[in-house]
């Protein structure tokens, strides 16, 4: 680890002492971290917390933040935005707000694990996954090829189970690398009994990266039908959303747990949507919430 400074060039700090994008302060942030896609969502996530408990409420773009308390235990929401290239920024800054010293710039001594659970939307691809179901991304597949960039890749991603999907896929050369990355090993047995336990695809777009054409061809006459027909002994892909890959790998170079758990709002496979999902998804943010602070449910 190093003990030199991080130039201001690298980790910008704004005058105020906050982080550049987040514009939060190291104070700000709980330890128990959900990620949501929307800036709206955040409202709903904190219409669960306890009463008089808001002590931090900040936005800058689509990044907007709030801590308070739920179940007696400090958790802020955040919004981050769409894609993973948004998650790259969200969990670099989270983390240099629990691990560098602002003021001289350098890693603290004591590394601080952060807990971060993504709450979202996703597609199904298997034809049995009913709109409404709960997926928690036990593996997620990443077409952005964001996590390439990043020494140590390897050392977290399954190279196996990689091999065997891009010969599955007779992948093209001129698309990214994808990776396979597993979430945190402490968060799965928290989520198995409440959620299929799934293989997720994050696409680094919603139309073309995820099969769909408008008015444009695409390079995969039928990446659904790939998709679903893809196994690795008793594993298959149960869905598609957009982040959950960056999170999932990014967490662990840098030593957090992380993991996504997904609203079912459309099956691909099916082509079947329900865009009424608000209830649901209230649903699923009381869940994860009882979950993440060891209430009994």
């Amino acid at each position: 680890m190093s003990t030199l400074p991080i130039a201001s060039s690298e980790l910008i700090i704004n005058p105020d002492g906050s982080i550049f994008h987040l514009h939060l302060l190291p104070e700000d942030l709980a330890d128990t971290v959900i990620l949501v896609g929307d800036p709206g969502r955040v409202k709903l996530v904190a219409s669960f917390f306890e009463e008089g408990s808001i002590r931090v409420d900040k936005s800058s773009r689509e990044f907007r933040t709030v801590t308070g308390s739920y179940n007696g235990r400090e958790v802020s929401v955040i919004s981050t935005g769409i894609g993973t290239d948004n998650i790259d920024i969200v969990v670099t800054e989270l983390d240099a707000l629990a691990n560098i010293d602002f003021k001289t710039r350098c890693v603290k001594p004591v590394h601080k694990r952060l807990t971060l659970l993504r709450i979202g939307t996703c597609g199904a691809v298997q034809p049995d996954i009913p709109l409404g179901s709960y997926v928690f991304s036990e593996y997620s597949i990443g077409f952005d090829g964001l996590l390439n960039w990043y020494a140590g890749c390897s050392d977290v991603v399954d190279i196996a189970m990689e091999s065997a999907f891009v010969e599955h896929m007779n992948w093209p050369e001129r698309l990214p690398a994808p990776y396979f990355i597993k979430s945190s090993e402490r968060l799965i047995p928290l989520f198995e009994n409440n959620s299929v336990m799934g293989v997720t695809i994050s696409a680094p777009g919603f139309y073309g990266p995820q099969g769909r054409s408008v008015r444009l061809p695409l390079t995969f006459d039928d990446l659904i039908g790939n998709l679903e027909s893809f196994r690795y002994g008793d594993r298959m892909i149960t869905n598609i959303e957009m982040e959950s890959s960056a999170l999932s790998g990014l967490s662990a170079l840098l030593g957090h747990d992380a993991g996504t758990i997904c609203l079912v709002i459309a099956n691909r496979y099916a082509k079947e949507s329900r865009p009424d999902y608000h209830l649901l998804m209230k649903g699923l943010v009381s869940l994860a919430l009882d979950i993440l602070t060891g209430k009994s449910i």
